[in-house]
């Protein structure tokens, strides 16, 4: 355990220190732009819409719409999804990964126990947990709200992580590859999100269906309303039978093999497929598809609010504000949600280049560069699938913000209009992957400052003139050059040097790539 924690030294105070700062945030923001009971009250209106219920939680408190209420049904579950993915990454990459790569029996040929690095991982994400679950209630509590409830839903959202910390225990003994690992415990994540929001559409404060999901039960405490602990009793109890279960499985199987084995592939490959670019499409098909859909399902979602604008900005000039032109409510607030979209396409981008990393890393690169493939075409061939990737995810929000808004008889802009505004942003993702691609071709242990870029984006595009940021702050945001579409007069210099600049990131990269070495697993 000692020494997962001292590999988490790290990730884990990052991790709750940028939840405890997001909780702290929203609280301060919601307070000031919600200063009254009569505009909280308009807020209940807009989230209680189907799409609202769905990306929010069982409505408990709607009827008096207190800012603890507003954080309960708004932002817990945000919080919870995101600690379920940290949870996930955690166990996986202390128990799968290290037996994929070799580690895990290099370990094991000492006097270690067949479950010590399973029970070591979940011991390591039970810390990170119960740190994130702390600091949420002190931040909460800070901020003015009721202790008791505060500390209540921090632990909920511990809770919520250690069961997906249990379900990645079980989903790293079926199968042999950590990638597949972590995706099966992400599907399970999201069935688990789907039945929630389909059992709160259902019926008010939840239906049977929403018993279905632990994120479910997690957001039936009634934080800040009728508060209840029990609920999270059946996450414990079900973290303990995933547990047994996780170590019966590890018994039953051997060292690097997964109870289910990997299915064997075809004995001559398609000619297409011999190049680089064939194969990263190859290994980042999956990753598309998957933030394809889930870029997709939110625009649809975002689109739903159009014909609700009015309602929103009602006697709430902080919210206007941010949409720009009063008399053109909808094109300000097509720009802002096409702006929100933009920024998740860049995450994926990120995540995308940083693949790179995975496969130097785990040596898998070494063998591909001991070929006829050179180091620039390789490189070059898992940026231009990032690309692609991004220019789906733009389409993908186009289309769902539009469907969206046709779903509730907005017409006002057609499809061309919001494929305009969303591929608007792709220079600007482009510069942030560059960021990426330039890091991890010279300093590879920089990578993170194509994250900090990104954040640093959606804080000062997002809220910057909530906070009243100077403008050299915005500045320094790509996204921030990027006219908000459709509405804003288009000048074609933005798009020019942000295409140049995101072009120099990459040949830099390209060519530092080409001088370092690759370090051997």
């Amino acid at each position: 355990m000692g020494f997962a924690l001292r590999r988490e030294r790290v990730r884990i105070p990052v991790w709750t220190a940028s939840v405890a700062l997001l909780l702290a945030y929203v609280a301060v923001a919601l307070d000031a732009l919600y200063p009254t009971a009569a505009e909280r009250q308009a807020r209940a209106a807009l989230v209680s819409s189907p799409a609202g219920i769905m990306l929010s939680g069982p409505q408990y408190g709607i009827e008096d719409y207190t800012l603890g209420a507003m954080i309960a049904n708004e932002m817990a579950l945000t919080v919870m999804v995101a600690v379920a993915i940290m949870s996930i990454s955690l166990v996986v990459r202390h128990t799968r990964a290290e037996e994929e790569t070799g580690r895990a029996e290099l370990v094991r040929a000492g006097v270690v126990g067949r479950h010590a690095p399973g029970t070591a991982a979940f011991a390591a994400a039970l810390v990170a947990n119960a740190a994130i679950a702390v600091a949420s209630g002190a931040v909460l509590s800070a901020a003015g709200l009721a202790p008791v409830d505060s500390f209540a839903l921090g632990a909920a959202v511990g809770v919520t992580g250690l069961v997906f910390a249990a379900v990645a225990t079980v989903t790293s003994q079926v199968t042999e590859h950590a990638r597949a690992a972590s995706g099966l415990a992400l599907a399970v994540l999201g069935v688990a999100f789907l039945l929630r929001a389909f059992g709160d559409v259902q019926e008010l404060h939840g239906s049977w269906v929403s018993w279905l999901s632990p994120v479910g039960w997690a957001q039936q405490i009634r934080a800040y309303v009728d508060l209840r602990w029990w609920p999270l009793a059946l996450s414990l109890v079900l973290v303990a039978l995933l547990l047994v279960l996780g170590a019966a499985l590890a018994a039953r199987r051997d060292l690097g093999a997964g109870l289910v084995p990997p299915r064997a592939g075809r004995p001559d490959a398609a000619g297409w497929l011999a190049s680089p670019l064939a194969l990263a499409w190859r290994q980042q098909r999956a990753s598309v598809l998957a933030w394809g859909v889930a870029v997709g399902l939110t625009a649809l979602a975002c689109g739903t609010f159009v014909d609700s604008v009015g309602t929103m900005v009602a006697d709430n000039p902080e919210i206007a504000a941010m949409l720009g032109d009063p008399t053109d409510l909808v094109s300000g607030f097509v720009a802002v949600m096409a702006l929100f979209l933009g920024l998740g396409a860049g995450g994926f981008a990120v995540a995308s280049v940083q693949r790179a990393r995975g496969e130097e890393t785990s040596g898998r690169l070494e063998p591909v560069l001991a070929t006829g493939v050179g180091r620039v075409r390789w490189l070059g061939g898992q940026f231009v699938v990032t690309l692609l990737g991004t220019a789906a995810l733009l389409v993908a929000s186009a289309l769902g913000l539009w469907l969206g808004a046709l779903s509730v008889g907005e017409d006002a802009f057609g499809l061309a209009d919001y494929l305009a505004a969303s591929f608007a942003y792709l220079p600007a993702v482009a510069v942030v992957a560059g960021v990426g691609a330039a890091a991890f071709g010279g300093r590879p242990g920089l990578a993170g400052l194509a994250w900090a870029l990104l954040a640093y984006s959606f804080v000062v595009t997002m809220f910057g003139g909530l906070l009243d940021l100077p403008s050299w702050a915005g500045a320094a945001s790509p996204f921030w050059h990027v006219p908000q579409l459709p509405g804003a007069d288009v000048e074609p210099w933005p798009f020019v040097w942000l295409t140049l600049l995101a072009a120099a990131l990459v040949g830099l990269g390209l060519t530092a790539f080409r001088r370092r070495d690759v370090p051997r697993p």
